[in-house]
């Protein structure tokens, strides 16, 4: 793929499966033992065996390697495995890289999984406190004797760069938040269903890192969830409808670090994700007036806003506006604030559910939803569509 033209991915491989576990705060079992049941459950609602697969991909901060978890599943030879890096924005990117896979014949059904005790065991917001050395690492050293040594503590210098810029204050940040909760409490598998908020209660939430509130910021989840990828004259066979590919992207911008690019010309976007759209709307030949659904990465709310900015749906600064009349359905499974952490894995599965016509709130006629992976670091994105559209 270029970043300067179109590429020939785009509409040759499909979603065809989705699985998960339970989302929940102590899984109680091995992060192994949860891959496996969420890679088991996503070939059950893909009609296929684990003697199908032959290829798997997953993320570099994934512990259990493909082929344990190829051993552990009951699948036989594998002719593709892969990782990719950047944390949470690698989730579209397992996507990709198994449409890649299957497009060119080096695999035919290839499944995506992530999963992690993530607040049981490893607690990523609590931050860096040991990490290996590495090239990327030494652009840590820059902040974390000053005191940012968090996510939150990161973000929360866009954040504060976003609101100076645009003469808005941190209540902008809650139309994210209450949106993202308002769908969660309508979904029995996420976490916080029954839990609606309002924005008085976004404005009540204590101080994480200001301008973030504590419901800025996304919530710690055990649990896992897989992706079943094949072929488009395959996926016509099998039980569900499938989720066409219509367009799968990964972007770096210049200046790119790891959640601290401090020293970029300005701080109010996500350059990354600018890469992510213009290779997006150019391979699928959509627009954002095209889509009908968004699932947007939010592991902070000040990011979501950037994106739907970067994706062209508003100007710069508009987005809290945009947001609060509902102009695009956002995060209908409640989102990583509402639902559960995955790594973005999750909103994988529900832009398939709404193509399918079987989220829980589901848009009527939604035929396109746009999924992206997380922000502020090299990151990905899907576009997703229904079989001949």
């Amino acid at each position: 793929m270029s970043v300067r033209r179109a590429d020939s991915l785009g509409g040759r491989a499909a979603i065809v499966g989705i699985g998960a576990t339970e989302f929940s705060k102590d899984s109680g079992r091995s992060e192994l033992k949860l891959a496996v049941e969420a890679v088991r459950a996503a070939l059950d609602d893909a009609g296929l065996t684990p003697a199908d697969v032959d290829g798997l991909v997953t993320f570099t901060m994934d512990t259990s390697p493909e082929i344990t978890v190829a051993q552990a599943a009951g699948m036989g030879e594998l002719s593709f495995f892969s990782r990719i890096h950047y944390g949470g924005g690698a989730a579209c990117a397992t996507v990709q890289q198994a449409a890649l896979a299957v497009a060119s014949g080096v695999a035919d059904v290839v499944v995506c999984y992530r999963a992690f005790n993530e607040r049981s065991g490893r607690r990523f917001g609590s931050g860096v406190q040991h990490r290996e050395p590495t090239a990327e690492g030494t652009a840590l050293g820059w902040n974390l004797p000053f005191g940012l040594l968090t996510p939150a503590s990161w973000v929360a210098m866009a954040a504060q760069r976003y609101l100076h810029t645009y003469n808005l204050t941190p209540a902008a940040f809650g139309h994210v938040a209450v949106t993202d909760r308002r769908h969660a409490a309508r979904n029995p598998a996420a976490y916080f269903y029954g839990k609606p908020i309002t924005l008085a209660e976004h404005a009540a939430s204590r101080w994480i890192v200001e301008p973030l509130r504590l419901l800025d910021c996304c919530q710690e989840t055990d649990g896992g969830q897989a992706i079943v990828v094949t072929g488009v004259e395959r996926a016509r066979d099998l039980p569900r409808p499938p989720a066409v590919i219509l367009a799968a992207a990964q972007g770096a911008g210049r200046a790119q670090e790891q959640m601290t690019s401090f020293y970029r010309d300005g701080l109010t976007g996500l350059p990354e994700m600018d890469v992510v759209a213009r290779q997006l709307w150019r391979t699928s030949g959509l627009a954002p007036a095209d889509i009908d659904v968004g699932i947007l990465y939010d592991h902070f709310t000040p990011f979501v806003l950037m994106q739907l900015e970067e994706f062209g749906f508003c100007g710069p600064g508009e987005a809290a506006d945009f947001v609060a009349d509902d102009a695009l359905p956002l995060n209908t499974h409640g989102g990583q604030l509402g639902e559960a952490y995955l790594h973005g894995m999750n909103g994988i599965a529900e832009a398939v559910r709404q193509i399918r016509g079987t989220s829980v709130n589901q848009i009527p006629g939604a035929a396109r939803t746009l999924v992206t992976a997380g922000t502020g670091v090299p990151t990905s994105g899907l576009v997703l569509g229904t079989d001949g559209g």
